[in-house]
């Protein structure tokens, strides 16, 4: 069971997602908020597995709900998925940054939502890889936005390199595996380590560090 806290600051939109969530198998909506305060003070009552988080709501916002609960130990196990109204919108680079999973945009299907849903709650990949990626080629490529401590990534090896770049393009550990004909257990072994030595909470963040390192380059449309 998928146990989600529903954030945002339009009563109709919430019970959208309630009404959605709850007649689909595997999901609880275990609790809904109007803003980012509330957001945060009931992922600490629940504990629930996902915020689904709007980035604009008044007082306190997405991004700095979301860097309160990435922030707290006691919410290690809880994940935030960030619903946009836009596709390039740098509070949800800067929300993805302080540790949110990945983002959608609020017009994406219901099936893509529940299947978003999923694979937040699985940590096994970044998600709305085409949107994030030019999110993503937008503002790291600004040297502001460079803000991370290149000493962190010095222990990074080569296949690690390698293996990070295939999870910056969006592969799950199944598809590194087959790429680098190694097993999966390895794969995802290698992008444990990874993570650790980058101090990335997870897959989605890994990503980011990735590219303000420089490990990894964004790659401009042609």
């Amino acid at each position: 069971m998928i146990r989600v806290l529903l954030a945002d600051d339009q009563v109709l939109v919430r019970a959208g997602f309630r009404v959605l969530l709850e007649t689909e198998d595997g999901f609880e909506v275990v609790g809904e908020a109007g803003d980012g305060e509330q957001a945060f003070a009931g992922a600490i009552e629940h504990h629930p597995d996902i915020v689904v988080m709007d980035v604009r709501m008044p007082g306190v916002d997405g991004l700095e709900a979301t860097r309160r609960i990435t922030a707290n130990p006691d919410l290690a196990g809880t994940k935030v998925l960030v619903l946009t109204t836009f596709d390039v919108d740098e509070y949800v680079y800067e929300a993805l940054r302080a540790g949110a999973s990945g983002f959608l945009l609020k017009d994406t299907e219901p099936v893509e939502l529940l299947r978003a849903l999923r694979v937040v709650a699985s940590g096994e990949a970044l998600l709305a890889p085409t949107v994030t990626r030019r999110l993503i080629q937008e503002f790291v490529g600004r040297p502001e936005n460079r803000r991370i401590d290149t000493s962190a990534v010095r222990e990074i090896t080569d296949r690690e390199r390698e293996v990070l770049g295939l999870v910056a393009g969006g592969m799950s550990n199944d598809e590194i595996a087959a790429h680098l004909v190694i097993s999966t257990a390895t794969a995802r072994t290698h992008v444990s380590r990874i993570m650790t030595k980058i101090g990335a909470r997870d897959r989605a963040q890994l990503v980011v560090l990735a590219y303000e390192s420089g490990l990894v380059t964004p790659r401009r449309p042609a």
